[in-house]
């Protein structure tokens, strides 16, 4: 028998480090894992025997076995599920499909404890976690409806071999070389503890192998078919593990029976953390779905609309039939009523928390709020609903807010939901353009989620307020009466006292010193104590929406902007006074491209010319000094 020498992918070779230096608090942790994997075989068999009844060769009662050996120090876990051949052995346990896996290991790298990160089944490579327990593991495994059988094996410290071997009957067989310190696991009543905690609720027999008599490990029928009064909260948390390969507790469960024109079974997980992988485009959910306990697919996206892919669990039903094809799945009428009760049922429960769990919600929403957002522009049936849950930091405070709470406190004479989007909430909350809407006490929503520039211009309105970015024009700052009265007449004074200082000669010299780099010049009323600011055009693109753009290379060049500067500001008054007596003056034409870099700079911008900016700036301050 000749055996290939294989080095694991580089990304395995550091999990393993980290696994073998106790990445799980809890060592038990490893047979939960190993279980869950066998069940899944057993699952992915069941389903592939309902088109190909003979793949179950005279086996069709899966089980998933146990065995012992105190004396060699070894124990091994079997299945007679789908199998694997070479290929699946080396795709499976040599490297790591899962893209999420390489920010887990950055994030578990850089963490002060890595072993209180308790997050490595999230990425589905749980088979790794028996190098916790031992110094070599060796995987036999045939796969069904295949003559070869095929042995791994590896000590975990950088390389596996692969040969051919025999094995009778289909199925893997996990075999772990415990190390000394971890023989407890050879003990029978050790393992009927971990078994009755951990997975209880898998759907197929875990038998301990006895040489007086097999015994069953497990309660051995699928949990979502039991009352909800049978199932204890610790099975709930269990199952999730189990079919989201999470380490996390769900933060809702959400079981329930539909009856009436369609039935089905749902078994709902809302998780508490974010997976790494959450915005990877080849994320697949972790929603399975069964006929009458067969399993069918995992990760349908038939099942929830994308922007609740977070949600994990099963659902099972029993109207479609047994042979249904995953691509039968994409157009078929029963699926598209499951998925709209499955949606209504999330959305429901999303309702009740947000009414109830302020706090866990408010949780919950950081984590997945941008997920959940991006349904306010591809699900308009949902919209309304998603409208009234939303949650947003804004200017009144550190907290959040709600879009009904946001229209309650707007002020006299305010017509518009204001909000400003940025990548950094700090930023944003010191950005000049919200001067005037602080000085007026006018709140304004901060977003700082990419997706939020997509649904605002797709949405338009909440209860028929318009939704308008403070970085374009037309703000209509002084139709809208601040709580102060005496404020307000201040700022008709001081806009009476700037309207007789005339600015125009100086718009008139930025104008012809910045040329076709600004879309125009002209006074602005929300600028209090800033001396400049950009804005869009009041019917153009967000400023953040049009940089998203770029990056994206949807569009060429960020337009031209329009330049605001503030007429009370004390420089603008001085070199409005030099405009006056010279529109020629030299250093205008300087100023006015500081004026534009600092307008730029403040909007996070990169200078495209940073080497004039500096001469010019150099120069100013030469002067400033009497150099």
């Amino acid at each position: 028998m000749t055996e290939e020498k294989m080095r694991f992918e580089a990304e395995v070779s550091r999990l393993l480090d980290i696994v073998v230096h106790s990445l799980y608090s809890n060592k038990d942790i490893f047979l939960r894992e190993l279980i869950s994997n066998a069940s899944d075989a057993c699952d992915k068999l069941r389903y592939e025997a309902i088109a190909k009844p003979d793949l179950l060769a005279g086996d069709a009662e899966f089980k998933v076995r146990l065995l012992t050996d105190n004396v060699r120090n070894v124990l091994t876990i079997a299945d007679n599920g789908i199998g694997m051949n070479k290929e699946d052995l080396v795709e499976n346990l040599g490297t790591i499909a899962n893209s999420g896996t390489a920010k887990f290991l950055d994030a578990v790298s850089k963490s002060e404890n890595a072993k209180d990160v308790d997050l490595i089944g999230q990425f589905g490579v749980g088979f790794y976690s028996a190098f916790m327990v031992a110094n070599k593991v060796e995987v036999v495994s045939k796969k069904a409806g295949e003559d070869q059988a095929w042995k791994w094996s590896s000590d975990g410290k950088g390389e596996y071999t692969i040969a051919e071997t025999e094995m009778e009957g289909r199925g893997t067989q996990i075999t772990l070389h415990l190390t000394d310190d971890n023989k407890e696991f050879t003990d029978e009543n050790r393992l009927r503890h971990i078994v009755k905690t951990y997975s209880d609720h898998i759907g197929i027999p875990v038998v301990l192998m006895k040489g007086d008599g097999d015994e069953t490990l497990n309660e051995a029928s699928a949990l979502w078919t039991r009352p909800k009064s049978e199932i204890t909260e610790e099975q709930y948390k269990e199952f999730y593990k189990h079919t989201s390969h999470a380490f996390d507790d769900p933060w809702k469960t959400i079981h329930y029976q539909a009856e009436g024109a369609i039935e089905y079974t749902g078994l709902l997980y809302l998780p508490t953390m974010r997976p790494f992988d959450l915005y990877d485009p080849k994320r697949k959910g972790h929603l399975k779905l069964y006929v009458r306990k067969v399993f069918i697919t995992e990760g349908a996206d038939e099942l929830l609309p994308p922007w609740l892919r977070f949600v994990s669990g099963v659902v099972d039903s029993q109207d479609l039939p047994l042979n249904v094809s995953r691509e039968m799945l994409q157009d078929h009428p029963l699926l598209t009523k499951i998925k709209s009760g499955l949606t209504k049922k999330v959305l429901s429960e999303l309702e009740k928390a947000a009414k109830k769990d302020t706090e866990g919600f408010e949780t919950f929403w950081e984590n997945f709020g941008a997920v959940v957002k991006e349904g306010l522009y591809e699900d308009q049936s949902h919209q309304d609903r998603i409208l009234k849950i939303a949650k947003f930091r804004s200017t009144n405070g550190d907290g959040w807010t709600t879009l009904a709470d946001y229209v309650e406190r707007m002020k006299d004479g305010q017509k518009a939901i204001y909000y400003i989007s940025g990548e950094d909430i700090d930023a944003l909350k010191r950005s000049p353009q919200l001067e005037g809407f602080a000085a007026k006490g006018i709140e304004v929503l901060l977003l700082t989620d990419p997706v939020d520039e997509f649904w605002m211009p797709s949405v338009g309105q909440f209860e028929e307020k318009d939704f308008k970015s403070v970085t374009r024009g037309g703000a209509d700052l002084n139709d809208i009466k601040s709580d102060d009265k005496d404020a307000d007449k201040d700022d008709k004074k001081d806009d009476d006292a700037a309207s007789d200082a005339s600015v125009d000669a100086l718009i008139a010299a930025i104008k012809l010193a910045l040329g076709t780099g600004v879309k125009d010049v002209r006074e602005s009323d929300r600028l209090t104590s800033s001396a400049c600011c950009l804005i869009a055009d009041e019917m153009g693109m967000d400023l953040r929406m049009e940089r998203l753009m770029k990056q994206h290379n949807r569009v060429d060049e960020v337009s031209p902007r329009i330049l605001e500067i503030n007429p009370k500001h004390s420089l603008i008054k001085k070199l409005s006074d030099i405009a006056i007596k010279d529109a020629k003056a030299p250093i205008l034409g300087d100023a006015a491209q500081l004026l534009l870099d600092q307008a730029r700079i403040l909007e996070g911008e990169a200078l495209p010319d940073p080497v004039s900016f500096a001469r010019r700036l150099d120069l100013v301050m030469e002067k400033g000094l009497g150099a």
